[in-house]
């Protein structure tokens, strides 16, 4: 293929393709026989970008969910599932993500029986750790006392805590499919993703390599997992990424047991990855990487507040981390109402661990987040709330160093990124306009085409 008329490196010049690598550069390149040609006008070309954090399965059931999350309040979530619950099929499991509770409080098995009473139905938590369902859906689940689900005076309350898993077997549900979503993320230029789901096992090793097999699944991925992921292998476009560790800080594991789990991963030739959303889970990684030692590639996902304190520790330590700034946009009116003063400026760093010469990679956590990386870029250097109120805004980044949080190696998040030159990997973002336009207006920017290993997946 010949890219022709692209803007890069401040200058309009042809690009030739060919296999999975640009083979010329030049201006007015000559058009070859049988040759395909797109005009880029002037449109500037970036390498294809990275969303380093996200849950593919749960991202694509999201689009077929209703929203519960803010800011509706209790009346509109209501008139919400009500309208959604007389759009499905008798029988039809009914499905919601994003609750908080800031929409209608600290919601039950009552309050879904009142809203949805006939119909299956469980509502997803924001944080992704807790599902919530009416008498309907627990009729369905429920087994004995032995099971997860949350009980009070011997009676299920609807509250389901990290049992993802055991959900999906008692509902006998299949993975959705990735290809709208896998098409939607190549619209934007996204052409590598890592799986960060911490129950990833062999299994869903399997389903993500079928879907790229059937080219359903467009991106490069990595996929993190528990110590299932030691037995497989990666191959061409599928990558074994960390062992995952997701910490909630009620809840910590036995110290000494999650260090020769650290150690063991090390042995199978794995960097370990770390959910830290709080001072507490942050300390506690820290500390257990301290002990067990550290690998090249262990990461640490989120840094929701890291104060100067660990700032230093991870730096000594070498660590990677990878964070959302666009929480600071869907979700920063909260943290302000909520995070207590000392902890503000210490919210979804990014300027600092850069300045401090830590590797920093940028990703969306969707569902959980806007899977849009444009967005998440204007986050990370308008530093707003949906209000307009600044976050630690001495944090922000210029439009460049956002680029490249989204911008460096799957394998390598946070390194340098890629040269757009000959011999490179053609994997490739190319705009509706020049990057000096482009730059004022991320949020808005449009994406013409993108390239995977040389493969045109969108455009």
């Amino acid at each position: 293929m010949l890219i022709r008329r692209a803007e890069l490196g401040g200058l309009r010049v042809d690009l030739r393709l060919r296999e999975n690598r640009i083979v010329e550069i030049a201006e007015g390149l000559p058009v070859l026989p049988g040759e395909d040609v797109l005009d880029a006008a002037g449109g500037a070309l970036l390498p294809g970008l990275k969303d380093h954090h996200l849950h593919l399965h749960a991202l694509a059931a999201a689009r077929a969910s209703v929203d519960c999350g803010p800011p509706a309040d209790a009346d509109a979530l209501a008139q919400a599932l009500r309208y959604a619950d007389r759009k499905l099929p008798p029988g039809q499991w009914l499905r919601g993500i994003g609750y908080h509770e800031s929409v209608a409080g600290d919601i039950d098995r009552h309050w879904l029986d009142a809203t949805v009473p006939e119909r299956p139905l469980r509502l997803q938590h924001r944080s992704g750790r807790l599902w919530l369902l009416n008498s309907a859906a627990l009729a369905l689940v429920e087994q004995s006392a032995d099971d997860p689900l949350e009980r009070r005076g011997g009676r299920a309350t609807g509250r389901l805590y990290d049992a993802d898993a055991w959900l999906r077997t008692r509902i006998g549900g299949r993975r959705p499919a990735l290809g709208e979503v896998s098409r939607w993320l190549a619209s934007r230029g996204v052409t590598g993703l890592c799986d960060t789901s911490h129950d990833n096992d062999t299994a869903a090793w399997s389903v993500f390599a079928g879907a790229q097999q059937r080219g359903e699944l467009l991106q490069s991925l990595r996929v993190m997992g528990s110590a299932a992921l030691d037995a497989v292998s990666s191959t061409p476009g599928l990558q074994r990424g960390e062992r995952k560790f997701h910490l909630h800080d009620h809840e910590l594991p036995d110290f000494d047991e999650l260090c020769a789990d650290i150690r063991a991963a090390h042995a199978a030739n794995r960097g370990v990855a770390f959910h830290c959303v709080s001072r507490v889970d942050l300390a506690f990684a820290l500390a257990a990487l301290q002990e067990a030692g550290v690998r090249g590639g262990d990461r640490i996902e989120h840094a929701s507040v890291c104060p100067p304190e660990f700032l230093e520790q991870v730096g000594e330590l070498g660590l990677i981390v990878v964070t959302q700034p666009g929480f600071i946009a869907i979700r920063g009116d909260a943290y302000l109402r909520d995070v207590e003063d000392f902890d503000r400026p210490w919210l979804y760093r990014l300027r600092g661990f850069l300045d401090r010469g830590i590797r920093l990679a940028g990703s969306s956590d969707a569902p959980y987040g806007d899977a849009d990386p444009w967005a998440a870029m204007d986050a990370a250097v308008r530093r707003r709330t949906a209000s307009g109120q600044s976050v630690a805004g001495m944090e922000s980044l210029t439009p460049e160093q956002a680029l490249a949080l989204f911008t460096s190696p799957l394998e390598a998040p946070g390194c340098e990124v890629p040269k757009l030159e000959v011999g490179a990997v053609a994997d490739l973002c190319l705009l509706t306009e020049p990057w000096g336009a482009a730059r004022n207006a991320l949020a808005e920017i449009e994406v013409l085409a993108a390239w995977r290993e040389g493969r045109l997946i969108s455009g």
